[in-house]
C-alpha cells in the first residue's frame, strides 16, 4: 500500500491554516462573549469577528470565498439565536449539518450507493462504474460506516449539550469535533480505504478505464 505521507500533510495544513481559523474563532467568541456578558454583545461580537476575518483575507488578497461563507454562517446563526433569545439557538446550523451528514450516509447505506463513494467520484471524476463493482464497493461502504458512527457520535453529544443549554461546552465540542476531528476521520478512511481496495484484489481507476484483464496491480493512490 503506497499512502502519500507528503500529500496527508499538505491537506492537515491546508484545513487548519485556511479554514480552522476563519471557522472556529467566531462561535468560541460567542460562547465566551455570552458567558460573561449575555447575548446581544456575543452576537455583535461573533459577528465583527466573522467580518473582520473576512476583511484580513480581502486585505492580503487571500481565499476569502471560504471567510465569506463563514459570515453568511455567523449571521445566520446569531440571528437564529437573538430572534429566539436561546444562546444556545446560535448552534442549530452546526446540529443541523450533522444531522444532515449522518441521515445522507445512512440512506447511501441502504441503497447501496456508499457516500464515500459519491464524495470520491465528485472531488476525483473517476467514473462511477468503477466504485460500484463487487471488489471495489466494500471499501467505500465500510468507510461510509465509519463516518456514519462518527456523525452520530458527533450528533449525540451536541444534542445533549443543546438541551442542557451549556453554550461554552458546546462551542468547545463543536471546535473540537469540527475540522479537527474531520481532518482525523478523513486521514484514518483514506489510509484504510487504499488498504482496503488492495486487499479486495480489484483494479485500480486506471486499469478499469484502460480494460485491462486480471491480474491487476489494484489502486496504489487515492481514495
Amino acid at each position: 500500500m503506497d499512502v502519500n505521507k507528503e500529500e496527508i500533510l499538505e491537506e492537515l495544513r491546508s484545513v487548519f491554516l485556511n479554514k480552522t481559523f476563519d471557522a472556529l474563532l467566531p462561535p468560541l467568541v460567542y460562547a465566551v462573549s455570552n458567558s460573561i456578558f449575555g447575548l446581544l454583545p456575543a452576537v455583535i461580537l461573533a459577528v465583527t469577528t466573522a467580518l473582520f476575518n473576512f476583511t484580513r483575507r480581502l486585505i492580503k488578497k487571500e481565499n476569502w470565498k471560504y471567510s465569506l461563507g463563514g459570515l453568511v454562517g455567523v449571521i445566520f446563526a446569531s440571528s437564529l439565536a437573538y430572534l429566539s433569545n436561546n444562546a444556545s439557538s446560535y448552534f442549530i446550523p452546526a446540529l443541523t449539518s450533522s444531522s444532515l451528514f449522518l441521515l445522507t450516509a445512512l440512506i447511501t447505506l441502504l441503497v447501496g450507493k456508499p457516500l464515500a463513494a459519491w464524495a470520491s467520484h465528485l472531488s476525483r471524476g473517476w467514473p462511477l462504474a468503477w466504485f460500484w463493482r463487487d471488489d471495489v464497493k466494500p471499501a467505500y461502504r465500510e468507510v461510509t460506516i465509519f463516518w456514519a458512527i462518527y456523525f452520530g457520535l458527533r450528533l449525540t453529544i451536541q444534542l445533549n449539550l443543546f438541551f442542557s443549554e451549556a453554550v461554552l461546552n458546546l462551542a468547545w465540542v463543536n471546535i473540537i469535533l469540527g475540522w479537527p476531528a474531520i481532518s482525523v476521520v478523513l486521514i484514518i478512511s483514506y489510509i484504510y480505504g487504499v488498504w482496503r481496495l488492495n486487499n479486495l484484489g480489484g483494479p485500480g481507476v486506471d486499469e478499469f478505464k484502460k480494460e485491462k484483464e486480471p491480474p491487476w496491480d489494484g489502486q496504489k493512490r487515492g481514495f
